[in-house]
């Protein structure tokens, strides 16, 4: 069975750092590619960072370019999405997913159960 196991959200003054892990059980890290998405309140979700299976490399929205660091653990089975310089806007329920079409289509088939990521004064 197939599970994602999201962690690491909390709430950060802005300007603060957190580090999200996304445990995987039921396939191993490079099957499929692995990333992760956020949905604030009253808006669509998004993409933040993708780790292709294809050709292992990470991709990054324009606004996670720069601030934020997606990673793996292999060993672990667990990848990791480190964010700096958070502010108000990063505020939403960060959400891992994982398929074998999700960084070029952004087609999920397994997602995790989300963790919420509230950045305020």
């Amino acid at each position: 069975e197939v599970q994602l196991q999201a962690s690491g959200g909390g709430e950060v003054r802005p300007g603060g750092s957190l580090r999200l892990s996304c445990a995987v059980s039921g396939f191993r890290l490079g099957d499929y590619d692995i990333g992760w998405f956020r949905q604030a309140p009253g808006k669509d979700r998004e993409g933040v960072s993708c780790l292709s299976s294809r050709d292992g490399r990470t991709y990054y929205v324009e606004f996670s370019k720069g601030r934020f660091k997606l990673s793996s653990d292999n060993a672990a089975n667990t990848v990791h999405l480190l964010m700096n310089s958070l502010q108000p806007e990063d505020t939403a329920v960060y959400n891992c997913a994982a398929g074998p079409e999700l960084c070029s289509d952004r087609i999920a088939d397994y997602w995790g159960q989300g963790t919420l990521v509230t950045v305020s004064s």
